[in-house]
């Protein structure tokens, strides 16, 4: 056993108050980078699908990334910046804050593990104050994004896998921790959240809702 904990934490609805790679493709139709007629009903049927847990995550990730394929990596480094502003701060919360903040002065080994890319993604961990992201990764050929993605995406068991992965990388194994908590708001991290030691439902689905209170896992908000 390892004397560090490890604190894993989903990030959509669950550290966020909202959905950042939902929210990620209004903010470029609302910019002007995307068609609104052919990109939202394609987006809410995603977030429909996701929410349903029968998202085609490999359909979902082509559709996701394909604008990142379109555009010079620097001005979305730029326009990313300005997403934050506007769109993912208003989404931070104090109590999520304050929730990362306790399992840090803890020392515990704090991770985000996402379905969402991790080009949407790590920018807002790093605003959290955590510095390991598990993500769908985008392929980047020559520092750019090409629109296909690498590895395995983080999605249902694809978190299982991923993190076994990033914790062999580093020696351990998630046995190796005598606490491991995973908090999360969707019934499709179900696979890794019966892994944890200690399951926590965050403002959880309608799913995940009757499932913890079944096993009596804890179940509270992070919204102001």
């Amino acid at each position: 056993m390892t004397t560090q904990n490890l604190a894993l934490f989903d990030l959509d609805n669950t550290l966020l108050a909202g959905d950042s790679d939902y929210n990620w493709s209004l903010f470029l139709i609302s910019e002007g980078l995307l068609d609104a007629k052919t990109h939202h009903d394609r987006n809410e049927q995603f977030y429909l699908d996701y929410k349903n847990g029968c998202l085609n995550i490999v359909e979902f990730l082509k559709f996701q990334l394909k604008p990142l394929s379109e555009h010079p990596k620097a001005f979305l480094d730029e326009l990313h910046q300005k997403y934050m502003q506007k769109v993912i701060r208003p989404m931070m919360t104090v109590k999520a804050q304050a929730l990362v903040d306790k399992h840090k002065t803890a020392g515990d080994l704090c991770v985000v593990i996402t379905a969402t890319n991790s080009f949407v993604t790590k920018p807002i961990a790093t605003a959290y104050g955590i510095e390991h992201l598990i993500g769908s990764d985008p392929e980047m050929v020559n520092g750019e994004y090409t629109g296909g993605v690498t590895g395995v995406p983080t999605y249902k068991e694809g978190k299982v896998i991923r993190i076994n992965q990033w914790l062999a990388e580093r020696g351990k194994k998630l046995e190796d921790f005598e606490l491991s908590y995973f908090y999360s708001d969707s019934h499709n991290d179900l696979p890794l959240m019966k892994l944890v030691t200690n399951p926590v439902a965050v403002d959880a689905d309608a799913i995940l809702t009757e499932y913890a209170k079944a096993q009596a896992w804890p179940n509270m908000s992070l919204r102001d």
